[in-house]
Order: structure tokens, then sequence, then C-alpha cells
């Protein structure tokens, strides 16, 4: 889809129509097809990248200057506010008059955008465009952390503040930890995204700053270097939550091995608790002619006696020992 945003005579408007206003100040294109792609091209004398140049994660295919024209691509997060999140290239075109962002999915930030535009009169330009792009995108980023390490808090709670001294069934318990296991994957899989997209508008909004061009007022350029400040703090926060989560995976991996080794322990004492009276069982029940607890009068009560002792003598060893 082609979208056209302009400002014409101070008023901005929208176009979907197969024609290019002279005041174009920012045109949108979400998974555009050839016949878009050749509009544009031809009306604005701009190459397009395809999504496979996009998705090159090599800052010399990132970061191009080409007769003054900025192309830069990064990585956004698309439906993530779904159980079909994804990492979805974008690229952005922009020149002093113009700017051209290339999309494959729908992101919300660049609704935001759009919606904010009509109201902002300070961003009718392509810097300023650019300027309130990167901010939604930053925070939206910061939103995400926001909500993975409120996630985060409530896994480690269950985690490590139950009560140590209250038995839990275990098979039971094994279902919580695994729980805890999965949940915990999908956050450390959700920061690996944010990371990337973190890192890619790392990389272009410094860049775009550094290249000093005249066309991008003082306003934007420290709009722009506050985005800059506020990536590289969320950076160091995602790493911190990544650090965290590696620490509740190492944890709960932890408590699996000690609830599967409290299982052997039972098996192996109810292994060792039933070898004497088998022992046991085993002799009295040989069909000999010749023994003479057979003929004892209380050779049957004796013998169910010894058998039920020997059961219990070592679970008073055990216990005694205090390995159960």
């Amino acid at each position: 889809m082609l979208t056209i945003y302009r400002d014409s005579s101070g008023s901005l408007q929208t176009s979907h129509a197969p024609k290019l206003p002279a005041e174009v100040i920012w045109i949108d294109l979400l998974n555009p097809s050839d016949d878009e792609k050749r509009f544009v091209e031809s009306r604005t004398g701009l190459r397009f990248p395809s999504i496979e140049a996009l998705s090159e994660i090599e800052s010399s295919s990132r970061l191009i200057v080409d007769h003054g024209v900025i192309y830069l691509s990064t990585p956004l997060v698309a439906q993530g506010d779904t159980a079909d999140y994804h990492l979805s290239p974008a690229g952005f075109v922009l020149t002093p008059s113009l700017l051209i962002t290339v999309r494959f999915t729908a992101l919300v930030t660049f609704d935001a955008v759009a919606e904010k535009l009509r109201s902002d009169e300070t961003l009718r330009s392509s810097a300023g465009v650019f300027t309130a792009l990167t901010e939604a995108i930053v925070d939206r980023g910061a939103d995400v952390l926001e909500r993975l390490a409120g996630e985060l808090d409530k896994i480690s709670r269950s985690v490590f503040r139950g009560d140590p001294n209250k038995r839990r069934h275990i098979v039971r318990s094994n279902e919580a930890l695994r729980r805890a296991l999965a949940q915990i994957g999908i956050l450390g899989d959700r920061l690996s995204q944010a990371r990337d997209v973190f890192l890619g508008i790392d990389r272009i909004v410094p860049f775009v700053v550094g290249l000093k061009h005249d066309w991008i007022i003082p306003e934007f350029e420290s709009r722009l270097a506050a985005v800059a400040k506020d990536t590289a703090s969320l950076n160091a926060y995602e790493a911190h939550l990544s650090n965290k989560v590696q620490f509740l995976l190492d944890a709960v991996l932890g408590f699996i091995t000690i609830e599967q080794n409290d299982l052997f322990k039972i098996l192996t004492i109810v292994s060792v608790v039933g070898i004497p009276p088998t022992l046991m069982a085993g002799v009295w029940g040989m069909n000999f002619k010749s023994m003479p607890e057979l003929s004892w009068a209380y050779g049957y009560p004796l013998g169910l006696a010894a058998i039920v002792l020997s059961a219990i003598v070592p679970l008073i060893w055990f216990k005694w020992r205090g390995w159960f």
C-alpha cells in the first residue's frame, strides 16, 4: 500500500491516489507492489532497496549516503502485542525535502506518527517525520522493556518467594517449573528482538546526526541526540534484563534438577527398603523338607514381624541420617 503525506498550504493531507502531490514530505510504502515501487521511483528519481538488502546486518549496507540521499535500514518488531511477534526490516530514504519509508508489515509506531503529524506543525518536514519516527520507536521499545521487566519480576517471585517449608506435590511442582522455563524462554526471545531494534536505532541516529546536514535544524538535531542517549540507556537496561533472564534460567534448571534428584532419592530409598523383606520372603518361601521354621508354633507371625521389621529399620536409619 502506498500512502502519501503532504503539507499543502499549511495543512497536512493524505493521499492514496496514484499521483504525487508537489508538497509531499513523507511517502510510506507498506508491503509495496512492483507497480507502486516503479511509480514512486519514476516520480522521485530515487532507488528503492529490496527486502533482502534491508535485511543485511553489516553497517555498510544499512548506512549509505549516495549523492546527498541518506539510505538507512533497521529491524523493527511487528505484532509485538501478540504471540506472532517477529522482526521485520524497515528502510528509510531521507532527503532534504522528502522521507520515504519502506516496510513489509503494519507497525503501530508508524500509525502513531501519522496521526501526530496532523496536529504537530513542527514535524511537517522530512527531518521532522524521521525524528518523530525514531522517537516513537524508542518510546515503544521502552514500553516493551518495562512490560518484560514486570513479567520477569512475576516469574522471579513465583520461583524464589514460595514457602520453602511447605511441601508440594512433585509432579505439580515440575509442571510449574516447566511453565516458568517456557515463559523465560519467550521473554529471552523478546529481549533478543528488542536488542536488535535498539542496536539498529543506535547506529542510524548517530549516523544521521554526524552528517551535519544544514537541513536538519538544531531542534531536530538535539532531539535526535536525545534519542541516541535514550537508546544507549535502554541498551544497558536490556543487558540487565538479559542477565536476569539468564539467572532465572539457571535457577529454574537448578530447581528442576533438584526435583529430579529428590524423585530419584525416593525411588532409591524405596528400592533399598524393599530388599530385606524380599530376601526374607524368598528364603522362607523355599520348599525344602528340613526347614526348622516350618515346625515353629509361632513361625508364621514371627516371619511376618521379621519382614515388617526389616523394612522399618532401614527407614529409621535413613530418617536419622537426614536422607529424607
